[in-house]
């Protein structure tokens, strides 16, 4: 990893925070869901810290019936990231958008227009969706998942052919001549596949960086892989350890070496949920305050991760030295070798918890040196390009990180000092596209 810096995106979801109660905390406005100027406040600090991008995860239903949890969903990532777009200036943006229940032509058209208004700075988060109160807002049935990827295949080819059908030098705008497009350049796509089918052209001239940046996510199965290898230029994952991370960002890279791509070309992004705090007692502290009863809930699961039944009365004190030597990490959970890590660093059940050891992505807690210990560890092992941060609180935390992690980084030469330049390709450092990718359209049509 000599010479490369390390990239940073940034989770935006439902205006509050990854912690369990952020909405609760004194110093958020309960109404931050529904306000596009919080969001609006919190790009803004992310952009002043040099953060390539937003990623808003979207999953268009409503999860249970817990009536003290938030939505945890942005309301509509395409209108919220319109308006953050006027806003700022080299920040990008990558929103969630399914190929199952979204039809290419939509999905085409909103980012290209994003990419447009925002100077080439949007990405397409391109995820297929088998959850079935998603599918029943749609009205349609959950398919299976050869067929979910068989569709995902055709849409993105569609969108990408109709981001192109609009040819670079198609606007002329003469005003003397009177000419405001060559239509010659402006073409139907005529693409009819299985699953999706789309006439075009879509008119929308290209942005400063030609199209959106096309990234997936999730683990890394066959199927993923292949859609990424072919498509992506960023994988944003769900790991746990250097160990699991480097490994998955190999298998990322070989699905692109075997599309016929350069692997350098797709950037892998591990999560990381981050609580800035001048010790790692006040980090716990604030974590503890606000999700309080989550960890409660989860204290008994502690036990059954360790290997170990831990008596309700003792939650509150460290484990015994014969607890420890007890203690096993199982190897089916990567997070049990975390949570046996911190258990013997001296901490209570309920602190190995406020830890955030069984929380969706590892979590760092302390002083802007334990953040920047863990990204500057993973980034040289060779296990990611970057991350995909989760502030607990968004309302203090995104500037915590900005003014206190990210200048270390910085110090230690592995943050860039300032955007390399104006789009989201640019600053994630993958190449120019426009229309789909010759290399894969020639593989594909040699497949058949």
């Amino acid at each position: 990893m000599a010479g490369k810096k390390m990239i940073l995106g940034m989770a935006l979801t439902d205006g509050y925070g990854n912690l369990a109660g952020a909405w609760r905390a004194p110093h958020v406005d309960a109404d931050n869901y529904a306000r596009t100027d919080a969001n609006i406040r919190y790009a803004q600090s992310a952009e002043r810290g040099g953060f390539t991008f937003l990623f808003t995860p979207d999953f268009p239903a409503v999860r249970g019936n817990d009536e003290r949890s938030t939505l945890s969903n942005i309301m509509d990532p395409m209108m919220q990231l319109a308006a953050i777009s006027q806003a700022t200036s080299r920040i990008g943006f990558v929103a969630t958008g399914s190929t199952t229940f979204q039809e290419p032509f939509n999905t085409a058209r909103q980012f290209k227009a994003l990419d447009v208004m925002s100077h080439g700075r949007a990405g397409w988060n391109a995820v297929t969706t088998s959850d079935p109160a998603v599918s029943a807002n749609y009205g349609k049935p959950v398919a299976d998942r050869a067929v979910r990827y068989r569709r995902a295949h055709e849409s993105i080819q569609v969108v990408e052919a109709l981001w192109g059908s609009w040819q670079e030098d198609a606007w002329i705008k003469d005003q003397s001549s009177g000419r405001f497009i060559d239509a010659s350049k402006l073409r139907p796509v005529n693409l009819q596949g299985e699953h999706v089918a789309s006439r075009g052209p879509l008119a929308i001239p290209p942005s400063e960086q030609g199209q959106p940046v096309i990234f997936t996510s999730g683990g890394p199965s066959p199927h993923l892989l292949q859609l990424a290898g072919r498509y992506a230029s960023g994988f944003i994952a769900e790991v746990w350890t250097i160990e699991e991370a480097r490994a998955q960002r190999e298998m990322v890279r070989n699905a692109a070496r075997e599309a016929g791509r350069d692997p350098d070309e797709i950037k892998y992004f591990a999560g990381l949920m981050t609580t800035v705090a001048p010790t790692v007692r006040e980090g716990l502290d604030r974590r503890l305050a606000l999700a309080g009863d989550v960890i409660e809930a989860r204290l008994p699961h502690l036990g059954a991760l360790l290997g170990l039944h831990i008596e309700p009365s003792r939650y509150d004190e460290p484990l015994t030295p014969q607890q420890l030597a007890a203690a096993h990490a199982s190897p089916m959970d990567p997070r049990s070798s975390i949570a046996l890590a911190v258990a013997r660093g001296g901490w209570s059940p309920r602190d190995i918890l406020a830890h955030g050891v069984i929380d969706y992505h590892p979590t760092t807690v302390g002083p802007a040196e334990v953040h920047a210990d863990h990204l500057q560890e993973w980034f040289e092992a060779g296990a990611v390009d970057g991350f995909w941060l989760s502030p607990d609180i968004y309302e203090d935390g995104v500037d915590a990180f900005v003014d206190e992690v990210v200048p270390v980084l910085r110090a230690r030469g592995i943050y860039p000092e300032r955007y390399v330049g104006a789009t989201l390709r640019e600053n994630l450092g993958v190449p120019r596209q426009y229309g789909p990718d010759p290399r894969i359209m020639k593989a594909t049509a040699r497949a058949r």
